[in-house]
């Protein structure tokens, strides 16, 4: 009998409702297959034992035992890979973002029934999050937390970034990026030029992930705004629901924050900001494409390259899914191909 090469997922949540949406958008593309529908984690534990699926997708807030509690049970106890799909809002977002600190690979909202767009465009982003933590090898998630110390060092002001010094810091990740970004912004020196961070999240999140990286960080760290100056030793993290791109403005570099359409299925996406800096700043900029699923970046890594920048993309050895770097790597898009450590001292000497 052939084998079926199909995704398997189980899903959990506490809602007849969503499950069953979810069931639908997963089922009616061929790459899936639902193996199962849990209420809550006692009944999933019960489904793992009859079959281990590919990937979980799981609610956190749930009667009997909360998600997270249930996760880190799961990364303990036999690793998956899972899609966190959260209801949080507001000040509860960081609940959700604390999943990805402890193994989720990947998160998305719960779905709304607001329109067909809205459903279409959903569809796509959560079956791209079953689909790139189906690819995550879990023996490679905690290798950081073993190597790379925190270095606490004060924060500073940090000062507008003169557009004569033309040095920026780009960085895109996806699928393990949440856990790389967190490990490396940990141990790097605080009077950097600006960083600007592309990492694949939902808008709902993004600002709750820029708190936590700045409560761990010598740098400051924050959610991008519309028009805002860069400043050294500061890092911009792209808001999820916008393309983040660069611009000049007098004699600085600024942020802006694009609405516009899904560019390789993402949005904010890697390609958007690369592109944005080749047209205006590649020379004395560094460029760094991490872990992740898909293409995206690797087209901007390349035209960042080809105008005088610093390419760098993650080793596939420590890459928790080895896509976006691959395909930088097979357009010869990168001057430096490395592991974490050798990113942090790449990014350490740029100045």
């Amino acid at each position: 009998m052939k084998q079926d090469k199909r995704i398997k997922v189980l899903i959990v949540d506490d809602s007849e409702l969503v499950r069953d949406l979810l069931d639908k958008i997963l089922s009616d593309d061929p790459l899936f297959l639902v193996v199962g529908k849990a209420a809550d984690p006692y009944e999933a534990a019960k489904l793992i034992t009859i079959q281990v699926p590919d990937v979980i997708t799981l609610d956190i807030e749930m009667p009997r035992m909360n998600g997270l509690t249930f996760l880190k049970k799961i990364m303990m106890q036999h690793p998956i890979p899972v899609v966190v799909v959260s209801s949080h809002t507001g000040d509860r977002t960081d609940i959700a973002v604390r999943a990805l600190s402890l193994g989720a690979a990947e998160i998305v909202t719960k779905p709304k029934l607001n329109s067909p767009d809205v459903i279409n465009e959903y569809a796509i982003k959560l079956r791209d999050a079953v689909r790139a933590a189906s690819c995550q090898d879990m023996r490679r998630y905690s290798v950081l937390k073993e190597k790379l110390n925190f270095i606490k060092i004060k924060k500073g002001d940090g000062i507008p970034f003169d557009i004569a010094e033309k040095r920026l810091i780009l960085i895109g990740a996806s699928t393990g990026g949440t856990i790389l970004i967190s490990q490396l912004l940990k141990v790097l020196r605080d009077d950097l030029p600006p960083i600007l961070i592309v990492q694949h999240m939902p808008g709902e999140f993004t600002s709750a992930f820029a708190k936590r990286l700045d409560s761990e960080s010598a740098l400051v760290v924050k959610e991008a705004s519309h028009n805002e100056i860069l400043k050294r030793g500061h890092v911009y993290i792209a808001n999820g629901f916008y393309h983040m791109v660069v611009k000049k403005a007098a004699n600085y570099y600024v942020c802006d924050l694009v609405d516009g359409e899904l560019v390789n299925r993402h949005r904010p996406s890697v390609d958007v900001l690369f592109n944005s800096v080749a047209q205006i700043a590649s020379e004395k900029t560094m460029a760094i494409l991490l872990t992740g699923m898909g293409a995206d970046g690797a087209n901007g890594l390349l035209k960042l390259k080809n105008n005088g920048a610093i390419c760098i993309a993650q080793d596939e050895k420590t890459s928790a899914v080895f896509g976006m770097p691959r395909e930088a790597a097979k357009l010869n898009a990168a001057n430096l191909i490395g592991s974490p450590e050798m990113i942090v001292k790449w990014i350490n000497n740029f100045i």
